[in-house]
C-alpha cells in the first residue's frame, strides 16, 4: 500500500508537467502548420530582394527597406511599431572596380570588389608591385623594407578542414578586417585580399575593413578566389609583377536611418521581453536575401504568426529590425542604450544572421541552468529540423544585450553553403529556398513561444 501512495504522489507531481509539455508539443504543430500553410516571409523576402535590392547603410534602397517593413508590421496592428533613429555611416562604392596585370604580353582583367570603407584611387588608378603573404603575422616579419611601395596580396584561403564553415570564416577574416591597415602602416601603398569564400570561383566577397584615423588609408579591394590563385601562380613565375586597380568609393557623412521595431504586448510578465531579429542592411553587390533578409523576413513571421493564430503570449514578444549591422552596428549600439536607458528586462534574444537555409541547431550564450532548459525542449523541435541546442551563440545586434543579463540565442541553419554566396553578388533571392526559410522561421517562432510561456 505505501508504494502504491508513493507511486500515486510521484504521479501527481509529474503529471502537470506531462500536460504542459504535450500542451506545448501541440501549440508548436500549429505554429509550425501556419507558417507552412500561410507563411508570408518567402513574399515578403521576394520584394525586400527584389523590388529594393541591396540595402547598404546610409542608401536610398536601406531606406526602402525601412519604410516598407515599418508599413507592413503597421498594418498587422501589432500593439504598437515604431521607428528607433539611428546615425550610420555612409559609404559608397561608386563605378564598377576595375583591375588588370600583364602575363607576357597577355592582358589578365581578374575580378575584384572594393572592401567596405575602403577609399578609392585616383582616377588613373594604383599601378605597384604585388608582394603575397599568407598572414598579417608575415608581413610584419617582412617589415617596411620589403613592403614600402608595394601592393600588399593576402592570399590565405579559408581552411576547408573547419567543418563548421563559421570557425573557418572567423580564422582567416583577420586580414579582410586589418589587412588594410597593418600595410600601411609598413609603407605599402594598396591592399589585396583573397575573399573569404568557400568554393574557387569568380566571385568576390566584400566585407568591412578596419580604418584608424592615426593611419593613413590605401586603397583595399577582394580578389575572387580564382583569380586569386591564378595571381599567386603569376608572382610564382615573375616576382616583379605589377598590379593595377581603379576604385572610386568613398567615404561620405553620415547620415540618418532606423532601427524598425513591432511588439505585442505579454499577456502575464509584460515586462520581461524577447527579442527577435534579423538586420535589415546588406551589401550593396548583391540582394542580401540571405544576408540578412533571411532573418528581416523570419523575425516579421514569428509576429505575425502569433496574430494569425490569435495566440496571446505571456511575455512580450519584440520585433527589431536592425539597420547597419555590415558596416559599423550602430543599430545595435542604440538598441542596448534605449533598452538600458529605459530599465527594461530582456529575459532572451534570438538572432537570425546566417542564411535561409535548412534549420539544424540553436546556440545560446547563458548559464547553464537555462541552457539545460532550453535543451528540454529539443525534442519538440527535433522532427521540424533542429538537431540541437548548443553552448554558445548570438549575433551582432543581439550582442550588447548580454551585459544587461539577457540570454543570446544565435539561430543556425546549415552552413555548408552559405559562404558561396555571402558578401556577393551572387547573395540573390533565387539562392533561397521556400520550403527552408520558412522551416527556419517555424522553428524560430516556436522557440520564442515556448520561451514566452514557460519563461528561462
Amino acid at each position: 500500500m505505501k508504494n502504491k501512495i508513493l507511486f500515486l504522489i510521484g504521479l501527481m507531481a509529474f503529471l502537470p508537467n506531462l500536460l504542459i509539455a504535450q500542451s506545448d508539443s501541440l501549440q508548436v504543430r500549429k505554429i509550425v502548420n501556419q507558417i507552412l500553410l500561410d507563411g508570408q516571409c518567402y513574399k515578403r523576402l521576394d520584394y525586400l530582394s527584389n523590388s529594393i535590392g541591396g540595402r547598404l547603410s546610409g542608401s536610398k534602397e536601406a531606406e526602402a527597406a525601412v519604410n516598407y517593413t515599418f508599413d507592413i508590421l503597421k498594418k498587422e496592428g501589432f500593439d504598437s511599431v515604431w521607428l528607433q533613429p539611428v546615425l550610420v555611416p555612409h559609404w559608397v562604392r561608386g563605378q564598377k572596380e576595375e583591375a588588370w596585370y600583364w602575363v607576357g604580353k597577355k592582358k589578365i582583367i581578374p575580378t575584384i570588389c572594393a572592401l567596405g570603407g575602403s577609399c578609392g584611387t585616383d582616377k588613373k588608378g594604383l599601378e605597384a608591385e604585388v608582394i603575397e603573404v599568407k598572414s598579417i603575422k608575415e608581413l610584419q616579419a617582412l617589415g617596411s623594407e620589403k613592403i614600402k611601395g608595394k601592393i600588399v596580396f593576402y592570399n590565405r584561403p579559408m581552411n576547408p578542414l573547419f567543418i563548421k564553415t563559421f570557425e573557418a570564416y572567423g580564422d582567416a577574416v583577420d586580414q579582410r578586417a586589418a589587412g588594410a591597415v597593418e600595410a600601411s602602416k609598413l609603407g605599402a601603398v594598396g591592399v589585396i585580399v583573397r575573399s573569404m569564400g568557400s568554393n574557387i570561383d569568380k566571385h568576390p566577397h566584400t566585407g568591412v575593413m578596419r580604418v584608424l584615423p592615426e593611419v593613413k588609408q590605401i586603397p583595399a579591394c577582394a580578389i575572387s578566389t580564382f583569380d586569386a590563385e591564378e595571381l599567386s601562380l603569376a608572382l610564382k613565375a615573375n616576382s616583379r609583377l605589377t598590379f593595377s586597380f581603379k576604385m572610386s568609393c568613398a567615404t561620405l557623412a553620415d547620415v540618418w536611418s532606423y532601427n524598425v521595431v513591432a511588439q505585442i504586448n505579454g499577456s502575464e510578465k509584460a515586462d520581461e521581453i524577447i527579442v527577435v531579429g534579423g538586420h535589415l542592411d546588406s551589401w550593396d553587390n548583391g540582394d542580401g536575401a540571405h544576408d540578412d533578409g533571411a532573418g528581416v523576413v523570419q523575425s516579421m513571421e514569428v509576429l505575425h504568426t502569433y496574430k494569425a493564430l490569435g495566440l496571446k503570449p505571456k511575455r512580450s514578444i519584440r520585433c527589431v529590425l536592425f539597420m547597419n549591422e555590415e558596416n559599423g552596428a550602430k543599430g545595435a549600439s542604440a538598441y542596448a542604450a534605449f533598452a538600458k536607458q529605459n530599465q527594461e528586462k530582456h529575459i532572451a534574444a534570438i538572432e537570425s544572421d546566417a542564411g535561409g537555409f535548412t534549420p539544424r541547431n540553436f546556440g545560446a550564450t547563458t548559464d547553464d541552468a537555462k541552457l539545460a532548459k532550453l535543451r528540454t525542449w529539443a525534442p519538440l523541435l527535433k522532427q521540424y529540423g533542429i538537431e540541437e541546442v548548443l553552448s554558445s551563440g548570438g549575433g551582432v545586434d543581439i550582442g550588447p544585450l548580454k551585459e544587461q543579463g539577457c540570454t543570446l540565442i544565435g539561430f543556425g541553419p546549415d552552413s555548408q553553403r552559405y559562404f558561396d554566396v555571402h558578401h556577393t553578388a551572387v547573395d540573390t533571392f533565387d539562392k533561397v529556398s521556400k520550403r527552408e526559410l520558412e522551416l527556419g522561421a517555424a522553428n524560430i517562432a516556436a522557440l520564442v513561444w515556448l520561451i514566452s510561456e514557460n519563461g528561462l
